[in-house]
């Protein structure tokens, strides 16, 4: 339970939530994208599960939220993006400058 409260309250608390694991290559070049847009970064969140007691805890609780049980997992103003392949897919159709472009 702390777990889910845990997430729901980083994803409301940051207008892009990204929860990723440091050594993850994947989950940098999300991370890579996301500090290319021309936002205040301070609305970005970056949880390190690998980092953290209850990061295993958390990823699943996200898997059971999205169904995606691999990091990263990407939250915009509170929807689901999903994960690397899908940031990176939004950004080369223009659908990412949309979707931050009222943050």
């Amino acid at each position: 339970m702390a777990a889910k409260q845990a997430a729901e309250k980083f994803i409301a608390d940051n207008a892009i939530a990204v929860f990723s694991k440091s050594y993850c290559p994947f989950c940098n070049r999300a991370k890579s994208v996301i500090s290319g847009l021309k936002i205040d970064q301070s609305k970005v969140g970056v949880l390190e599960l690998d980092q953290m007691n209850d990061g295993a805890d958390i990823q699943g609780y996200l898997k059971e939220k999205t169904g995606q049980g691999t990091v990263p997992n990407i939250f915009i103003s509170g929807k689901h993006l999903g994960g690397c392949d899908a940031i990176v897919s939004a950004q080369s159709s223009g659908e990412l400058d949309k979707l931050v472009a009222s943050l």
